[in-house]
């Protein structure tokens, strides 16, 4: 599917780096097939010589290159970069947008009429292959189109389709999520150590935990909360746990966090708008 394609990466930070890593140990491309810009010189050194793919400096000619442009640029500068490779992009070009909070119409009108374009939400797993994406395709986007996406970000992990107008929930649950996530790890450690456990024991204990109980869910398909009851005994030492977690309103708070950040992603989707 990726075999025959040319992949421009526009910007070679994190996330470039996830998908060069993703698509070169999944034997999904060649390192020829992969050309990734960026304006600092020693982050263009690190990729070459790190993955032995093509860099350079000048986004116009990266986006003429290639068959399928990634634009992975601050949102901030996405309009810059858009003005500066609109006249070099060919046509069937296959654009995919990673800059959060740049909605798809707003890709659009720097670009030629027959480009189809579409807005991917990953995370930062995607650094360790682990990642999830959630996609929305613009319009016109055929189905090939959109199963060269999946491929490409499926090989840094899960990847859900979702309509555009969800991209702000996307973003305030799996995009911010590793944060909440780490917090809680880090609170879990924290009460390990409490307890008079050394901190690199409650650290390691925690961090397994956390990796396990998702890879269950993942793998079983089970819903959370039943999984949840296998472990809670009646009686037991984890319902006693679960109470406190209850009291201290961890699962309403959590609620209200995902919701902050969603809010918080539409007020910067409509400021980089208005911008």
């Amino acid at each position: 599917m990726l075999r025959a394609k040319q992949i421009a990466l526009i910007g070679g930070g994190n996330m470039t780096e996830a998908l060069v890593a993703g698509l070169l140990k999944g034997g999904l491309a060649l390192a020829d097939q992969l050309y990734a810009t960026d304006i600092l010189p020693e982050r263009r050194a690190h990729l070459q010589n790190r993955y032995k793919i093509r860099v350079g400096s000048r986004n116009e000619e990266a986006a003429g290159w290639g068959q399928i442009v990634i634009l992975s640029v601050e949102p901030q500068v996405l309009d810059e970069v858009l003005g500066h490779i609109t006249a070099t992009i060919r046509p069937g070009t296959l654009i995919i947008s990673v800059a959060a909070g740049f909605p798809i119409r707003r890709v659009a009108t720097h670009l030629k009429q027959d480009l189809k374009i579409i807005r991917a939400m990953p995370n930062t797993p995607s650094s360790v292959l682990e990642g999830v994406t959630a996609l929305a395709l613009g319009v016109g986007v055929t189905a090939d189109e959109a199963r060269v996406a999946r491929a490409i970000f499926e090989s840094v992990g899960k990847v859900v389709e979702v309509e555009e107008r969800l991209m702000d929930a996307v973003t305030g649950l799996s995009g911010s999520g590793p944060a909440y996530v780490y917090l809680m790890m880090e609170a879990l450690a924290d009460g390990g150590a409490k307890m008079g456990l050394p901190r690199p024991v409650a650290e390691l204990l925690a961090a397994q935990t956390v990796l396990g109980a998702a890879r269950m869910v993942l793998e079983t398909g089970e819903h959370p909360g039943r999984l949840k009851d296998r472990v809670a005994s009646p009686g037991g030492t984890t319902i006693a746990g679960l109470y406190e977690l209850e009291a201290g309103r961890l699962r309403a708070t959590l609620m209200s966090a995902v919701e902050a950040a969603t809010k918080r992603s539409q007020e910067l989707g409509e400021s980089q708008s208005n911008g």
